[in-house]
């Protein structure tokens, strides 16, 4: 996203859609995301091996491992209600390709039985450097980093008025997306003990260096020279003992699950998994986006008293509904204020229903997208469905079964109903 001094809050969006490559048949990770490119460019050069394919409004690109690939919007698009669409027609494109190599896509925000230390291998062409920078510092075979795919939403802001509105929404929604969100249940096999065990691993991938997660929800900080003073600097000073060559960007070092990107005037989410589809992906974005802007306009509470919310609890709640997602119970009146909730406590699951029931009306693009946003909050998210359809014990087969009817979901775009 460029810095458009026309552009105002929330009129245009980025979103970006990680998937997994696998095996047609038994659904194993393959590291092929380098032959899909190219082959979809058309070249048949064995030295050239593109990082992205533009096809009119998508972008397939690389990421650092071989077996993921991601989608997103090429331009930031003014309206989310188009985005399903895009994305759907993109997943059907690229099919043809994907069966010339026996390869499907397959959804969630991690790999049920992926094992990192053996089946990764990163990115080896342009860019190669980089990542086996980060590899070198923090052993990027691993969950954390080689099997965590997730949503990032782009939201575009200009100079620091427009930042410091938005970024003390983005720090008070942050803790409630696994709430709606989570979509990695299983890891190495088994059920975890959180609904996104993509964020267990998340929140420690980077304890090598841990100031580039920080707290994972980014300080109270709102303007710009203060954000590259104590976020920017301690990161690049953290890390040149392990970059003599400078390899490395702050801006993508920053590993919060919110970063700044003000060299292109932009905001970036990392805490959703990725749904089963995409239109699943981008109501939960508009619901998202429903809830920042009105927070923003100060709807429930003012701008002082959004900023003074104090980042360790904010944490605190993000990893508490990261375990238990939508059944997560929420105590903290002060924050519950800030989204007009004048109780005690509640259930995320009915935080949810409340802020979309009451936000829908007057929002045309949440509207829209209510189909798929009414299977999450009627049926739980895609943890507790996977959850459900499992049970406490399953064979591998009955895993393999359970996630070849999730990436059927995301051939046809269908939602993933467990009975």
């Amino acid at each position: 996203m460029s810095n458009d001094p026309k552009r105002e809050l929330f009129d245009r969006f980025g979103v970006e859609l990680e998937y997994m490559l696998v095996d047609q048949t038994d659904l194993s990770v393959r590291p092929y995301a380098d032959q899909v490119l190219q082959s979809l460019h058309g070249t048949t050069d064995t030295n050239e091996f593109p990082s992205d394919f533009t096809s009119g409004k998508t972008t397939w690109s690389n990421e650092l491992a071989s077996h993921v690939i991601e989608l997103k919007n090429t331009e930031p698009i003014g309206s989310l209600i188009r985005l399903p669409s895009l994305f759907e027609s993109a997943i059907q494109q690229i099919r043809p390709t994907l069966d010339q190599r026996n390869l499907r896509l397959l959804p969630t925000a991690m790999h049920p039985w992926m094992d990192p230390k053996t089946e990764t291998k990163l990115w080896p062409h342009e860019c190669s450097e980089i990542y086996e920078s980060y590899d070198r510092i923090f052993d990027c075979r691993s969950h954390g980093w080689a099997n965590v795919q997730s949503v990032h939403l782009n939201l575009p802001f200009d100079g620091d008025e427009q930042f410091e509105r938005l970024h003390a929404a983005v720090r008070l929604v942050l803790p409630l997306l696994p709430g709606i969100a989570a979509s990695s249940p299983v890891i190495d096999s088994q059920l975890g003990d959180w609904h996104s065990m993509r964020m267990k691993m998340y929140v420690d991938h980077c304890a090598r260096i841990p100031v580039m997660m920080g707290d994972v929800i980014p300080e109270a900080i709102y303007e710009e020279a203060t954000y590259r003073r104590q976020i920017f600097a301690p990161i690049e000073a953290a890390v040149r003992p392990f970059d003599p060559e400078h390899l490395m960007q702050c801006d993508f070092l920053n590993a919060r699950g919110a970063i700044a990107r003000f060299d292109r005037g932009s905001m970036e989410l990392r805490v959703m998994d990725v749904q089963e589809y995409p239109a699943a992906d981008v109501a939960i974005c508009a619901a998202v986006v429903a809830v920042m802007k009105a927070i923003s306009a100060q709807r429930w509470s003012g701008l002082e008293l959004q900023k003074a919310m104090p980042t360790e609890r904010l944490k605190d709640l993000l990893i508490r509904i990261s375990r238990h997602g939508e059944q997560a119970v929420i105590e903290d009146a002060e924050y519950l204020e800030h989204f007009g909730i004048s109780d005690q406590r509640i259930k995320t699951q009915d935080l949810w229903w409340y802020l979309v029931k009451t936000l829908r009306g007057n929002d045309k693009e949440l509207d829209r997208l209510m189909t798929p946003l009414n299977i999450v909050l009627e049926h739980g998210s895609l943890s507790t469905r996977i959850r459900r359809a499992l049970g406490p014990v399953f064979s591998h087969e009955e895993l393999h079964n359970i996630y070849d009817q999730i990436a059927d979901c995301l051939a046809e775009c269908q939602p993933f109903l467990a009975e």
